[in-house]
């Protein structure tokens, strides 16, 4: 039987940092945001199983309706970071550190795809953000604070 799921109400407030680690992991507090507010009906204008949530499914080699079936149960985030620890390809907590360190630096500005480079430029530019100077990271934590 499925729990009732709750969490952010994301039309009223921005999901976590995607720089906040919970076990570890970066993008995984916003990841789980996200998909508590898709199963409760309150996601807004955000996304579950988007690019940035893949960033990490693909680390772990895990599915976003495998992560969704777990959140449907009612699963808190420790019991997230046990299935996620458990599930798809094994990692190490120093592999865990490195992979986080690195898409916390990272930029869609140095993205190989010309298309995916100049979407994120123009989203960044009407921030007042200077595309080769800013993270993906730092686009989405603007970006949530001037929706909200």
């Amino acid at each position: 039987m499925k729990k009732k799921v709750t969490g952010k109400d994301l039309t009223k407030e921005a999901p976590r940092s995607p720089r906040i680690r919970v076990g570890g992991y970066a993008i995984l507090g916003r990841t789980i945001d996200k998909c508590r507010a898709l199963v409760a009906g309150d996601i807004g204008e955000y996304h579950f199983d988007c690019p940035l949530d893949n960033m990490l499914f693909g680390f772990k080699g895990v599915k976003g309706d495998n992560f969704k079936a777990q959140i449907e149960q009612g699963a808190s985030d420790q019991e997230i970071v046990e299935w996620l620890n458990e599930a798809g390809e094994e990692k190490t907590p120093k592999e865990i550190e490195r992979w986080a360190d690195e898409v916390e630096s990272s930029s869609l500005h140095k993205h190989p795809e010309k298309e995916k480079r100049d979407y994120f430029s123009e989203e960044v530019r009407k921030l007042g953000l200077e595309p080769a100077k800013t993270t993906t990271f730092e686009w989405l934590e603007v970006d949530d604070k001037v929706s909200y």
